[in-house]
């Protein structure tokens, strides 16, 4: 039986893409003003990244200027969102396990706090984390580690649930901890992880 439960954020406790054109409107613009320099084809891929992956990676792939990055950066560090998030399918399930939980998300702080407090699931949490490039160093992987240092768990304690192969999963991974890749849209089928599922409830099943 798991003694933990580790959870990202975004895309596995809600679809970004249900506030993504509302939120990232300004920085879709900038996107644009820039599209020439960017390869205007790419346009549409830079824009569906931003609800995939953080600014900086998205930035850094598409080789984006000083002047636009620096210009998202600013923006991007006072974005707040103000209107209720509905969580996804199965989140009121794992909410109702009978384990401590841990949120773990990487994003600018003010713009993570006000979705977790938009989606109404901030005392769902025993710990909360926002692993904020721009004030600190640390990782996913860092923050996992000193849940095991501080509360006493060994990885066999702990389950990581996430959407991303390449963030918590791998940080997971790493450190030798059970892994849920939630992947509704089937994306990485080569990926090994210790469960997958399209349905987030499934999680309920894999704790043992």
């Amino acid at each position: 039986m798991k003694k933990a439960l580790i959870l990202d954020l975004d895309n596995t406790i809600y679809p970004v893409s249900a506030i993504a054109d509302e939120l990232f409107s300004k920085l879709f613009d900038m996107v644009d003003e820039f599209r020439e320099m960017l390869n205007d084809p790419a346009s549409k891929d830079i824009k569906y990244d931003f609800t995939q992956q953080p600014y900086q990676h998205v930035a850094e792939k598409y080789h984006f200027s000083a002047e636009l990055t620096e210009k998202g950066l600013q923006h991007l560090q006072n974005l707040t969102y103000d209107k209720p998030i509905k969580p996804y399918n199965g989140y009121n399930e794992i909410k109702a396990l009978a384990v401590e939980k841990y949120l773990v998300t990487s994003g600018f702080s003010k713009l993570q706090q006000s979705k977790i407090e938009m989606l109404g699931i901030a005392n769902d949490f025993r710990e909360i984390y926002i692993v904020d490039q721009q004030l600190a160093s640390r990782t996913k992987k860092d923050v996992f580690t000193g849940f095991i240092s501080n509360y006493g768990y060994k990885p066999d304690d702990i389950l990581v649930i996430g959407d991303d192969p390449h963030s918590e999963i791998k940080a997971a991974i790493e450190l030798g901890i059970d892994t849920f890749l939630y992947d509704p849209l089937n994306k990485y089928p080569a990926t090994k992880v210790t469960y997958r599922s399209s349905n987030l409830a499934d999680v309920c099943n894999a704790i043992g």
